[in-house]
């Protein structure tokens, strides 16, 4: 049985393939009043009122016709009316961070739902409402997984975590089978993605990209070396910081056509990866400040965050190594993450509770007072599709789209 190769300078060779062994396991209204004067009388006293009556009198019709205007203006409500998000409050405990999202494409409404403290959670009514999942294989150790990553393709899914953990389903989450995975695997595992029946693809904070189809059981790597070892080799090209590259990835992000972007631990450069390539490939970063986050936009072209909350959006799309910044409304808090609903519209999110929208591909963007009053950061932004959304953020909030 093969088994992934070390050099001499241990750093590990992504070339060959690793097998697994089959898995073995131990034995959750009123309208406004009208002001009527009194009655003319004959008599001399009761023709007149006091002042002080009159005066009592007069304010409260002005109060009462000045009511029902305001509020038919109601600048509080409508301006609430305006927020596309609702939070959903989550039977979980306070702390955990929400890491990912995902629903069984055969069954729209059934969903799962991720974070630390080995939180699983699973809904049936599109996301209106969770409960708690335990998975046995995942509680049979003494272990407090992180729930990294899930994936759909039909009714078919994977879940990745840390320390090293690999889930599947055949049949839409009813059952989860733990595969086995090789002690030599480089890194945390961080991403998969389901590809198709029985494939998936799956990625390491290392770089390490690796590929199956029968299941998990064997998984072919579609990189030839991990990213310090890409490094090494080339950080005489001139890729500024490689030196201080601690290894891993802050954040990687994967394009629909199967593109990686992703950012070095410390933010000072950042790589690119396409399908056919051998390595992955290091860019200098072109903003002073150290970068956030990078992703996909809808129409191929990238975006940028950096720390401090500034946006950045490629010139153009496909890759390029040239970006413009874009203007938003951070409040001084840092963005974290954009995610795309459309072509045209898009929201971000950070910290404390900054909620941004686009509807003009990313060009301006308006700030959504929906999450002002929720003390905690918005890590990840998802749109699963156009009219279903979440925004996942720590101390267990969540954040569903209204449409």
């Amino acid at each position: 049985m093969a088994t992934l190769q070390l050099t001499h300078s241990s750093k590990p060779s992504l070339t060959s393939l690793f097998s697994l062994s089959p898995p073995h396991f131990p034995s959750s209204s009123q309208s406004p009043s009208r002001f009527i004067p009194p009655k003319a009388s004959s008599s001399s006293s009761s023709s007149s009122l006091c002042r002080r009556q009159f005066i009592a009198e007069t304010a409260a019709v002005s109060l009462s016709l000045a009511v029902p205007f305001l509020g038919s203006v109601q600048p509080a409500k409508s301006e609430e009316s305006l927020s596309e998000w609702e939070r959903v409050f989550l039977p979980i405990d306070p702390g955990v961070v929400l890491l990912d999202i995902s629903f069984v494409p055969d069954e729209p409404n059934h969903g799962f739902l991720l974070g630390t403290r080995q939180t699983l959670l699973e809904t049936k009514d599109g996301g209106n409402t969770w409960a708690p999942r335990s998975i046995a294989s995942a509680e049979d150790e003494d272990f407090n997984y992180r729930f990294n990553a899930i994936s759909f393709k039909g009714k078919e899914g994977w879940i990745v975590g840390k320390p090293a953990i690999l889930l599947h389903t055949s049949d839409a989450g009813d059952t989860w089978e733990r595969i086995p995975l090789s002690a030599q695997l480089p890194g945390d595992m961080v991403y998969i993605k389901a590809t198709g029946e029985k494939s998936a693809e799956m990625v390491t904070d290392q770089g390490a990209i690796y590929v199956t189809s029968n299941k998990g059981y064997n998984w072919k790597a579609a990189v030839q070396e991990t990213v310090s070892a890409t490094l090494n080799r080339t950080v005489s090209s001139g890729i500024s910081g490689a030196s201080y590259y601690t290894g891993t990835f802050n954040t990687v992000n994967r394009s629909p056509e199967g593109k990686y972007v992703a950012v070095s631990s410390r933010g000072n450069f950042y790589l690119t990866w396409e399908p056919g390539q051998p390595y992955w490939q290091p860019h200098n970063r072109s903003i002073a400040r150290r970068i956030q986050n990078m992703g996909w936009r809808a129409d191929g072209g990238l975006w940028l965050l950096v720390r401090g909350g500034g946006l950045f959006l490629s010139k153009g799309t496909g890759l390029s190594e040239e970006f413009e910044e874009v203007p938003v409304q951070s409040r001084g808090f840092g963005i974290l993450d954009v995610g795309y609903r459309s072509q045209e519209e898009a929201w971000a999110a950070g910290g404390s509770g900054v909620l941004l929208r686009t509807t003009n591909g990313g060009k301006t963007w308006i700030r959504d007072k929906a999450a002002d009053n929720i003390a905690a950061n918005l890590y990840s932004v998802k749109f699963l599709d156009e009219k279903k959304g979440f925004v996942l953020g720590n101390d267990g909030v969540l954040l569903r789209y209204l449409g």
